[in-house]
């Protein structure tokens, strides 16, 4: 089984990044950073971790207020550096740990946090600014990683309990991973820091050493703590600081403090913090629980003939088709298929396989290969081809043969008219 090894908290100011990339080192006003993250990055050079679960925010920068989830975990083999408004940074894509991200999905699920996935989306400073720091040496990653994006921007936010309980469901999945990895846990994000309004600049040394004090020491302290007593005592955006509640559950309930670092050096308290737990984890009977857990709602579906549940493997397998599909709702997009469709094809990086599923109009193998249902029959009212011919082909039947084993002889699609426009 997985083992946790520790945790850390790191701020993700993009001034951490800033001064990495300018290469300030030895400068006095930026060389304190360099100096407690160097500390962090040797204690994981040491302990090695085969995996770190990265706990962030975005910025609005790959996720926007259209879609806005409170824990969003990546479930993809590699992430990308995002563009922030003028251009990304000069990083490689991180790899992420797709294997462990889907099984921390389903325990995770199992223990009744539903969350959002995610893969194909770009990371911002929010991971990379600390992340580069840490684990990037001479242009290559030395950690895959799970993010778990928490969404802080936008009222109502998760509570500080809810995170603490977070983490705790988060050791569980962890633990009871079956491979025997080392998986570290980072949350990044504050101290103390406001950036708008007239209350922009704010800081508060006094808390952000009273919160590491707790944050070590008693953490349920500050899961009794409301958002807005945060925002009073830290700044409004330092309410982000509730993610490092997350790492901290994952820990025992007693912890040694390896290191704690603190700069504040413009407009972000700086802070670094390692932590190891000194009680066991789960028990072996714990760890059979929490996978019989994990598998209990899919247990048996495999079996149903004639049945394909859509799964994250399914996804991930299928990506490309399945968003090449989704995307025929947008009218140009539906245009530029019918009018050549190999061109197409070509724009949407599909391989060879997935090409010829499409031209064979083969629904059947399209869904075993991993399409969902529901961008097939977006497909079907594009090529203005109704819903029960779909179904009568899947089943090896003429339209006719197919509307006779139901109670009435409909035809119908998703589409308003029958060309599909």
């Amino acid at each position: 089984m997985a083992t946790l090894i520790g945790g850390i908290g790191v701020s993700h100011t993009p001034t951490i990044g800033f001064a990495r990339d300018r290469g300030l080192r030895e400068e006095a006003a930026w060389r304190p950073i360099f100096q407690d993250f160097d500390v962090v990055r040797d204690w994981l050079a040491a302990a090695r971790p085969d995996a770190m679960v990265v706990i962030y925010n975005d910025h609005v920068t790959s996720f926007f207020f259209d879609h806005y989830s409170a824990f969003t975990l990546g479930v993809g083999d590699r992430y990308e550096v995002a563009d922030e408004g003028a251009g990304p940074r000069s990083l490689p894509a991180v790899p992420g740990d797709a294997q462990l991200a889907r099984h921390i999905a389903r325990s995770l699920t199992s223990q009744e946090f539903d969350l959002a996935m995610f893969q194909h989306k770009a990371l911002d400073h929010g991971c990379f600014s600390p992340l580069s720091m840490l684990t990037l040496d001479k242009g290559k990653w030395s950690t895959p990683i799970v993010p778990l994006q928490v969404g802080v921007l936008q009222f109502p936010l998760p509570s500080a309990a809810r995170c603490f309980k977070l983490g705790r469901a988060l050791r569980t999945a962890i633990e009871s991973y079956p491979e025997n990895l080392r998986v570290a846990i980072a949350a990044t994000g504050g101290l103390s820091h406001q950036i708008h309004g007239e209350r922009t600049g704010f800081n508060n040394t006094q808390w952000d050493n009273e919160f590491l004090d707790q944050l070590e020491q008693c953490p349920e302290a500050l899961t009794k703590l409301t958002h807005a007593e945060f925002a009073r005592r830290g700044g409004l955006e330092s309410v982000e600081v509730i993610m490092w509640l997350i790492m901290r559950g994952a820990l025992t309930r007693e912890v040694k403090r390896i290191h704690r670092g603190y700069y504040l050096p413009s407009m972000t308290a700086i802070a670094t913090l390692i932590l190891e737990d000194v009680q066991p984890g789960l028990s072996e009977a714990e760890v059979s629980a929490a996978r019989a857990a994990a598998a209990k709602e899919t247990d048996g579906l495999d079996a149903i003939e004639g049945t394909y549940p859509f799964t994250l493997e399914s996804s991930a397998r299928a990506y490309r088709l399945n968003q090449f599909l989704h995307g025929l709702v947008a009218p140009e997009a539906r245009q530029a298929f019918v009018a050549d469709p190999e061109a197409a094809f070509q724009s949407a990086r599909l391989s060879e396989q997935e090409r010829d599923l499409v031209r064979r109009r083969d629904w059947l193998e399209m869904i075993r290969y991993g399409v969902t249902f529901f961008v097939l029959e977006k497909l079907g009212a594009v090529l203005g081809i109704s819903n029960p011919e779909i179904y009568a082909a899947m089943r090896g039947m003429t339209l006719e043969e197919f509307l006779r084993t139901r109670r009435t002889n409909i035809v119908y699609s998703v589409a308003p008219t029958s060309e599909g426009s």
